[in-house]
């Protein structure tokens, strides 16, 4: 006998991971987009007038996003603008192929679209890091940058607010491995529905509480446009660990991903516990609660040939810097510590605010002339520490500063 819908009687065709209820397909879409429109209207996330940035990846999960804050924004007039923002990596073979589906999404949905890239913001693609620092912590560049290269194409389009797809799955996830890593800064407001309302922009994650699974079967049965090769610098990240243990879980407790969250949402830290005070970054002004943002610590060790400098809280690559620094201090007397370092990096590194530039004219004159050598015996130069064994000045510009300055660089990041 077959199984009938717990609303409608009706055949049904599917099982919900979330409540197990049997449901029809017309059953579960109402089901499906009434849950994250009570999501959207508990927590005021949408307000009248806003023009709200749709985080979009290609991704089942942007693309669901996209469609569901498109239908409900027509259905419950939540009078705001939507536009999407895309974020180009530079990962040949799948960020590529992946923006394809959001340019398709784009017409579909007819809604405007801004593509940023990580090679515009900072003069690096993730190719190249991963070429520098391997496929071990690759994803801890890609997370740092991501995150501020979505604020600044946000800021880029004066937009009020951003929306991601971040699923219930994927705060769980979250939750448990800043348990792991005993991060009680992060743990306090990773399970948050709004995040950033005291930075530059909030966020907000219309998902909080959609199961990933659901996600999936509302696109496959909506025969939505999505994208859904996996990155191929992903296989070795840490959250992959932390994802396959609530997947093993789940199996046992289906519930156990909204009690995580829950769980998350209820914990609270002891008056004496010191907590990070949230500022922003000395050189390029993104938030931080520290002096120098982790972005600008990794473009330093990214342009000086240190790819693991922004790895870790205390880290050897750190003393080999000061080492560096010690030498050049030596031969010039000007550089002493870190912090001049900081300071003379100020006008060089890519992760610094360079407003002080007024063109892209100047920024490659000032580049050349931290450098005594041509720029055919710069092509042959490694980083720092080997500069010696390539053309005999250790104090020669690494040939990355050199390639970023000459890529012209948009004036409107430069102004960030």
């Amino acid at each position: 006998m077959p199984i009938r819908c717990n609303v409608c009687n009706k055949s049904a065709t599917l099982k919900r991971p979330k409540t197990g209820d049997a449901l029809c397909k017309d059953c579960f879409y109402y089901a499906f987009e009434e849950e994250i429109h009570k999501t959207i209207t508990d927590a005021n996330l949408l307000t009248k007038g806003e023009t709200v940035a749709i985080g979009a990846s290609g991704g089942k999960d942007s693309t669901v996003l996209a469609y569901i804050m498109k239908l409900l924004n027509d259905r419950y007039n939540y009078g705001v603008k939507l536009v999407l923002l895309s974020v180009d990596e530079g990962i040949t073979g799948y960020r590529d192929d992946s923006l394809e589906t959001v340019k398709r999404n784009q017409v579909q949905y007819d809604l405007p679209l801004k593509i940023i890239s990580y090679e515009e913001l900072y003069g690096w693609t993730m190719d190249a890091i991963v070429k520098q620092i391997g496929l071990k912590n690759n994803c801890t560049f890609c997370g740092v940058f991501r995150r501020q290269a979505l604020d600044r194409g946000a800021l880029l389009l004066g937009v009020d607010k951003i929306a991601t797809g971040h699923n219930a799955d994927d705060i769980a996830e979250t939750v448990i491995m800043n348990v792991l890593r005993g991060d009680i800064g992060r743990l306090r407001r990773c399970t948050a529905i709004t995040t950033g309302t005291d930075g530059a922009l909030p966020r907000c994650k219309p998902f909080k509480y959609t199961y990933e699974k659901e996600i999936v079967m509302y696109a496959y049965f909506k025969n939505l446009d999505y994208f859904s090769t996996e990155c191929i610098y992903s296989p070795n990240a840490y959250r992959g660990f932390a994802r396959a243990y609530i997947k093993d879980v789940e199996k046992i407790r289906p519930s156990a991903i909204i009690d995580i969250i829950h769980s998350g949402e209820s914990l609270s830290v002891k008056k004496e516990v010191r907590m990070p005070v949230q500022g922003v970054c000395e050189r390029c002004g993104y938030i931080s609660s520290n002096k120098v943002c982790k972005a600008c610590v990794m473009l330093e060790g990214l342009n000086k040939g240190l790819p693991r400098l922004g790895i870790g809280k205390t880290h050897k690559e750190r003393r080999k810097m000061e080492e560096m620094l010690s030498e050049r201090g030596s031969n010039s007397g000007s550089l002493s510590d870190m912090a001049s370092l900081d300071s003379a990096l100020s006008t060089t590194d890519q992760g610094c605010d360079m407003s002080s530039f007024d063109s892209d004219q100047s920024l490659n004159s000032n580049a050349e002339s931290s450098c005594r050598h041509s720029i055919s015996d710069q092509s042959k130069c490694c980083n720092n520490e080997r500069h010696a064994s390539c053309c005999g000045d250790r104090n020669c510009v690494t040939i990355e500063k050199i390639t970023i300055f000459d890529k012209k660089v948009d004036q409107k990041v430069i102004d960030f």
